[in-house]
């Protein structure tokens, strides 16, 4: 009776809700909620940010070309126009920014959410989806539909227009929303040194780790046995590296947002510092490199296994 409930009720869950489950339930994720962790508030604000900028609307009066039959002979007309917005841009926003303020890592996001509000979630070509509706036609059909399946199929696919508007819209309420951060730790930390002293205890921190404590991250044992006058230039080194991949990957993948977030993330939690950690160092070090090994082998494979199938599409597309 128990088996019965779960298989109806993993029909009717989707496969991202399925996904969201065993996240939530995952015991380390419980661990750490137990263990008073920001991490769940981080991952909580990246998801929102990532949310907000998926859900979109159609709207009216802007240039998207789009195109429509003209007659029943399946013959291309006009051209109309529409437009595609954001209903939860400030949503988006706010995630970014508070994602923003709790890690400093997740900034850069900012590309994929952008490339997500100006030209929307992952999609096959459109010209592959008109391929695939003209297999479907039966044996017995007529010659006319034969006819009007290859001249519909000869239809350039047409360029995605990438809109400005609604990326204006959430560079605004970014800026709202950062704004209310900074008035907000100004006030609440004046008695503590202001918010420039703030910054220098977080971010500060954050970059110039500070902190050599045993921890899942690899730079506390690097930088443990790096020189003192090396420790500047090998701190540069380290941050810019997640910034020398980041345009390389955006060309590559500007038209896969949402995977883009992915692997943006995976790369910035290999290469982030980590708040300082208890016990013994050599189990952390082994413990670290085996993370860090299967979080680069993950990377890896996950971004050959997207290019081989954007390569597929696009061989099936132009065929």
């Amino acid at each position: 009776m128990v088996s019965n409930f779960f298989s109806g009720a993993f029909k009717i869950l989707s496969a991202g809700d399925i996904a969201a489950l065993i996240y939530l339930w995952n015991p380390l994720t419980i661990v750490t909620c137990v263990g008073s962790s920001t991490s769940p508030f981080e991952n909580l604000m990246v998801v929102l940010a990532l949310y907000g900028a998926c859900s979109r609307k159609k709207l009216t009066n802007f240039a998207k070309p789009t195109i429509q039959p003209d007659d029943q002979n399946g013959r291309t007309g006009n051209r109309t126009y529409g437009r595609v917005g954001s209903r939860l841009i400030p949503l988006a926003a706010f995630g970014w920014v508070i994602a923003t303020h709790l890690s400093l890592y997740p900034a850069i996001l900012i590309i994929p959410v952008v490339l997500l509000i100006g030209h929307g979630p992952d999609s096959p070509p459109r010209k592959l989806f008109l391929q695939r509706n003209c297999g479907t036609i039966v044996d017995n059909s007529s010659t006319e539909n034969h006819q009007q399946c290859k001249e519909v199929t000869r239809q350039p696919v047409l360029p995605v227009i990438f809109s400005w508007r609604p990326v204006m819209h959430f560079m605004l309420w970014a800026s709202i929303w950062s704004f209310y951060v900074l008035v907000l730790c100004g006030v609440s930390v004046k008695q503590y040194g202001g918010l420039w002293e703030m910054l220098k205890k977080t971010y500060g921190f954050i970059t110039t780790v500070e902190d050599l404590s045993p921890n899942i991250g690899v730079l506390w044992y690097f930088f443990a046995e790096v020189f003192d006058f090396f420790r500047d230039f090998f701190l540069i080194v380290f941050h810019v590296n997640i910034l020398f991949m980041i345009l390389p990957l955006a060309i590559r993948l500007n038209h896969r947002p949402c995977f883009l977030a992915f692997v943006y993330i995976a790369i910035s939690s290999m290469l982030k510092s980590y708040p300082s950690g208890t016990g013994n160092a050599n189990f952390y070090f082994a413990t670290a490199m085996a993370y860090a090994c299967l979080q680069i082998i993950l990377v890896v494979e996950s971004v050959g296994a997207m290019l081989n199938h954007d390569r597929m599409l696009r061989k099936q597309s132009t065929t």
